[in-house]
């Protein structure tokens, strides 16, 4: 058996532009412990800030009255008892305290000698043991610290072997290895200390994620850190889907995986976190099962010749077969997907309301858009709006720009102006720029804008924009759904203004 400790709600959230809804986070602890089965689960950092403390005592408490809250995780810090007090009134059992694998990281940033860490370090896991509460440690930038100051990761745990630390966990903070690098540090550690648990983290500067990952395995690591799709900082860390698939078929070895909700648990990570799955990702990307050439669904047909063991059965998908110039008489085949999603009553009730309101607009709302419509209610319910679009009457007209006349309430007053831009959207929100403007108002920058449709490429799917924005030198995301982009972009606008109403 290795184990597999899943830090999607911690690492993954690391992801530039990503942050979970309280209730996005209780689902996906749901999924990754009930339906995906993994052995553990990170889901913050410590002292965050209050509404993640929130969404930390929410995982805790559904965690605790389901059997899994030795499961549940959170990064601590070195500093005394406040990660500790932090975590314990959360309700969380476990910390994963952060200290320094190097000793570049342990003298130009803690700027103390490794002896003075240690002794913090042992304050903490001292304070740890009368909270009652399970340690185990990540050695950061240890990758670095086995290239540059091997003797320094020794030192750190020869002074920490003896203590009462469940894991030591091995990361590769940077993501600076390479497969041959990471098996042969993992072994001088294995060897060295063949009494200890070791996890590896990996990250994926150099595409080398997963293969690291199979190398750690192969030289007899415990446990490794996945997240789903790969979400993580800069590059990402190891996706779970190409490391389980790696684990079942290469190394023939046990986990606790259900293989056959991979897929339904990455699309519902897909649509919280907003970051989409590539097209020909292994195991989850939408082109993976897709035939195209015709001689490949002949084959197929005749004696499976094209088949692999990657069969998507095994993680809960269909084969495909594209219609396209080279297809010959290939039929497409889709199913829709099974999500899981779990929520309670209030957002059960506003998501119904939600649908009701978008089928007006068309006869039938698919499987495939709903996590689209749930995503949308959780990040973006406001009870009161002080920024309403009262009206708007868009223009469009051959040879001639884009008009828009938008009616707005501020403040409970009226406002109405009207404006041409490049495109409608461009209209629209020059228009309530210029009311902006005429109060005085400041309005944000616009980084990026995104459209999204459901998989299937219907033409009357609904439209989910994301729109990153710039305002006071924060950036963020809003998102709007409708059947039209316009109308999607123009609710992402009004969510957004909302947001920064003074």
């Amino acid at each position: 058996m290795i184990e597999i400790m899943d830090t999607t709600l911690r690492d993954g959230e690391q992801t530039s532009g990503v942050s979970f809804a309280p209730q996005e986070k209780l689902s996906i602890a749901r999924l990754l412990l009930e339906e995906l089965h993994v052995d553990r689960i990170e889901i913050a950092s410590a002292r965050v800030s209050d509404g993640e403390f929130a969404s930390v005592s929410r995982v805790a408490q559904w965690a605790k009255s389901h059997g899994h809250i030795d499961q549940i995780e959170v990064l601590g810090f070195v500093d005394d008892h406040l990660s500790l007090d932090w975590i314990k009134n959360s309700g969380c059992k476990v910390i994963n305290l952060l200290l320094k694998g190097s000793l570049n990281h342990c003298t130009y940033q803690l700027k103390k000698t490794p002896e003075q860490h240690v002794k913090d370090i042992k304050q903490v896991l001292a304070n740890a043991k009368q909270m009652d509460m399970t340690v185990n440690v990540y050695l950061e930038d240890w990758s670095n610290g086995m290239r540059e100051s091997e003797d320094y990761v020794y030192y750190m745990v020869d002074s920490l072997k003896n203590e009462s630390i469940k894991r030591f966990m091995l990361p590769d903070t940077l993501g600076i290895l390479n497969p041959d690098e990471t098996r042969h540090f993992c072994e001088k550690m294995i060897t060295r200390y063949p009494d200890l648990h070791f996890d590896f983290h990996a990250h994926n500067d150099y595409d080398l994620a997963v293969a690291n990952v199979f190398e750690a395995v192969k030289a007899g690591v415990h446990g490794v850190h996945v997240t789903i799709n790969g979400l993580g900082e800069r590059a990402g860390n190891a996706p779970l889907s190409s490391v389980i698939a790696l684990f079942h078929d290469h190394l023939n070895l046990k986990t606790n995986l259900q293989e056959d909700k991979i897929n339904s648990v990455s699309k519902v990570v897909e649509t919280y976190s907003g970051i989409r799955i590539p097209p020909n990702k292994p195991v989850v990307g939408d082109n993976v099962f897709t035939q195209v050439a015709g001689i490949h669904a002949d084959g197929d047909n005749k004696k499976n010749l094209y088949y692999n063991d990657l069969l998507p059965e095994r993680f809960g998908r269909e084969r495909q077969y594209a219609l396209g110039k080279t297809s010959g008489k290939a039929n497409i085949l889709k199913n829709l997907q099974q999500l899981g999603i779990e929520l309670d009553d209030e957002m059960t009730q506003r998501v119904t309301q939600r649908v009701i309101e978008l089928g007006d607009k068309k006869e039938m709302v698919s499987m495939d858009e709903l996590p689209y419509i749930v995503s949308d209610v959780l990040k973006n319910h406001q009870e009161d709006q002080d920024v309403k679009i009262l009206n708007y009457s868009l223009s469009l007209t051959y040879g001639l720009r884009p008009m828009a006349t938008v009616k707005m309430e501020i403040n409970g007053e009226i406002y109405e102006q009207s404006a041409s831009g490049d495109g409608q959207y461009n209209a629209v929100s020059k228009a309530m720029w210029k009311i902006y403007h005429k109060l005085n108002k400041p309005t944000p920058e616009l980084l990026d804008y995104v459209v999204v449709i459901p998989p299937g490429g219907k033409t009357d799917a609904f439209v989910q924009t994301i729109i990153t924005w710039k305002f006071n030198e924060k950036v963020f995301k809003t998102r709007g759904l409708d059947g039209d982009q316009t109308v999607a972009a123009i609710k992402a606008t009004i969510k957004m203004l909302n947001i920064i109403n003074e």
